[in-house]
């Protein structure tokens, strides 16, 4: 019975990190779906919150004007007028006439979440039924907008997609990567592939009949997270959030080893808050149980000791596989990031449960009132 309880638990995590990277690689090789007729396409509202300047910004907020679409307006949200962003958005739109473009001021208090707060003027100003709320640090590619027209199906609530970290300029950076891309970007494709998809609020594409049917964009700030809240009130009303098939690029550049612990435990408790049962198995999604399991059944002499090459290579092969398949970062230092990330993997889960809130921007923020978007 031992021997065998030690076979599931090697066996099991294995299997489903394979599948995870197979449905995930599977999304990236199939072929473009064919353009659409511009006279189908709905006019969208895109919509950025903006709040501070970030390494990257003059090129993620530029790629708003840069769409192949035929009708959109782009609207920016600023907190205030001294918003270090605002010169920045404010010549990006005098150097982009040619698409309809404002940028609006001020905080709407409907929430606990600032971000929601700050969305609140747009959402209203938007004019169209299709609302595109895109974090500002996301990199638009030319089709952003037609990708997400195109993953809309008759039972979708929602439209969403984690990022993919590129460019990262550090260690530090690529151990973000890691975190980002073949983990949790992994995990969240590969849950859609199985009809299970998750909002992430980086992208969030909707329909303004759906959203308001859930209570409109204050219900969003019913969880730690918008993200959390936009599955639970799409969820509710019986239809799906459905990924893209691709990610979206986020530029990382360097990152500091506490920021990348920060945020990564901000994200991994506003995920104990909105779905603690399956935040209770992200315990088993690294190789350290699985290993563990084989090293035992190697010292029962019930597997040869080449097995214990033969696992890390088998799991970190198939990771970097899908990484290079992707186009994400998968170099040397990209995988001494895989390996740093899997063992902080325990040491991530076990803070999540010393502690409910965190600080976002310099807001701290707990499940006991409606709470903040994780960066």
């Amino acid at each position: 019975m031992t021997e065998f309880l030690l076979f599931c638990a090697l066996a099991v995590p294995l299997a489903a990190h394979l599948l995870s990277a197979g449905l995930t690689a599977r999304r990236y090789h199939r072929p473009a779906p064919p353009k659409a007729d511009d006279s189908a396409l709905p006019y969208i509202s895109l919509v950025r919150p903006v709040c501070g300047l970030d390494t990257f910004d003059a090129e993620t907020l530029a790629s708003s004007f840069m769409q192949d679409y035929p009708r959109y307006e782009v609207i920016f949200c600023a907190p205030s007028q001294n918003d270090p962003a605002v010169p920045l958005v404010q010549r990006l739109i005098a150097d982009n006439p040619q698409i309809e473009a404002t940028l609006l001021f001020g905080e709407t208090p409907i929430s606990g979440n600032p971000k929601l707060n700050n969305l609140h003027k747009g959402y209203l100003a938007a004019r169209s039924e299709w609302v595109a709320m895109t974090d500002s640090n996301l990199l638009l590619p030319c089709d952003y907008l037609r990708t997400l027209v195109a993953s809309w199906r008759e039972n979708t609530g929602l439209v969403s997609s984690p990022p993919a970290g590129i460019r990262p300029g550090n260690f530090w950076g690529a151990l973000e990567c890691a975190f980002l891309n073949s983990s949790q970007g992994r995990w969240q494709l590969a849950a859609d592939s199985l009809g299970f998809g998750f909002a992430q609020g980086k992208t969030l594409f909707w329909n303004r009949n759906v959203l308001e049917a859930g209570g409109g964009l204050p219900a969003l700030g019913r969880n730690l997270a918008e993200d959390v809240a936009s599955t639970k009130l799409v969820r509710d009303q019986g239809r799906y959030v459905r990924l893209t098939p691709r990610l979206f690029p986020q530029p990382i550049g360097k990152r500091s080893a506490r920021a990348v612990w920060d945020r990564q435990l901000r994200w991994s408790r506003v995920r104990r808050d909105g779905f603690p049962m399956i935040f209770s198995a992200e315990i088993a999604q690294g190789p350290l149980i699985p290993l563990a399991a084989l090293a035992t059944l190697v010292a029962m002499g019930a597997l040869p000791a080449s097995t214990l090459i033969a696992l890390p290579l088998v799991w970190y092969g198939a990771e970097l596989a899908l990484a290079r398949s992707a186009g994400w970062p998968a170099s040397p230092r990209d995988l001494m990031a895989m390996l740093l990330r899997d063992l902080l993997l325990p040491a991530l889960w076990l803070a999540t449960w010393t502690g409910r809130g965190f600080t976002w921007r310099g807001t701290d923020m707990a499940p006991e009132s409606p709470a903040g978007p994780a960066e």
